[in-house]
């Protein structure tokens, strides 16, 4: 059955995807605010996909904040990435800058409202980043990062990048962890059915020192990265 859920997920996504890549590079051509709507449908596409043909199930504890803030969410596999649309209200993301040199892709990340992260360039990178967020925060966007910078294994635990403490410092925005344990099921090759939990901790305030908040983050976003995978 696995098998077949598979064979069925993977071109029924990956071709209706087209339809929402070709409209969503439409809409950033020609400016149009209907872009945050097309992203939102594709996300909602891939849960119909990961429900009705992989068998995943989506379990969301707690909720965001109805004010501004910071979200660092938990990153185990792409599916965390292609669901943000759906488990906040036209967010923006933080994005690697490489993704951004992807043809077509990166004009639409950019009108929809990604951010770019370049760890290269170091303060230049971060106040860049930071004005970007500014004016996304005033237009009443949550800013949603995946603060250990890649996928990291379930049943593992990274670092913060160096990056996140800064941001913390400068947007001075409660922080809010979200733990995500996708990494069972949603594997790069063959997925599993099962339930994928997303659980939004205590909200952290501003102004902590470094050592703290990122302690507090890494415990959070870990809170259910166990090695035994989530049941149904």
């Amino acid at each position: 059955m696995i098998v077949l859920r598979n064979l069925a997920f993977y071109p029924t996504f990956y071709f209706g995807s087209v339809f929402y890549v070709l409209a969503s590079l439409a809409m950033a051509a020609i400016g149009s605010s209907a872009l945050p709507k097309v992203v939102a449908g594709w996300c909602g596409f891939h849960r119909f996909c990961c429900r009705s043909l992989l068998g995943i199930e989506i379990r969301i504890e707690g909720a965001p904040l109805a004010g501004p803030a910071l979200y660092a969410i938990r990153h185990e596999s792409f599916f965390e990435a292609i669901d943000l649309p759906c488990l906040f209200d036209h967010p923006a993301p933080f994005a690697k800058r490489e993704l951004f040199a992807i043809p077509g892709w990166g004009r639409a990340a950019r009108a929809y409202g990604c951010i770019s992260v370049s760890r290269e360039e170091g303060a230049r990178a971060l106040r860049a980043m930071v004005a970007a967020a500014r004016g996304f925060v005033a237009a009443g966007r949550p800013l949603a990062i995946f603060p250990e910078g890649t996928r990291i294994a379930h049943g593992e635990r990274a670092p913060l990048q160096a990056g996140f403490a800064g941001l913390y410092k400068l947007l001075a925005l409660p922080v809010v962890p979200v733990a995500v344990d996708s990494g069972p099921l949603y594997h790069r090759g063959m997925k599993r059915p099962g339930t994928i939990t997303y659980r939004f901790a205590e909200p952290i305030a501003p102004g902590l020192p470094r050592a703290e908040v990122e302690a507090k983050v890494i415990e959070a976003i870990n809170a259910l990265n166990t090695s035994s995978p989530p049941s149904r």
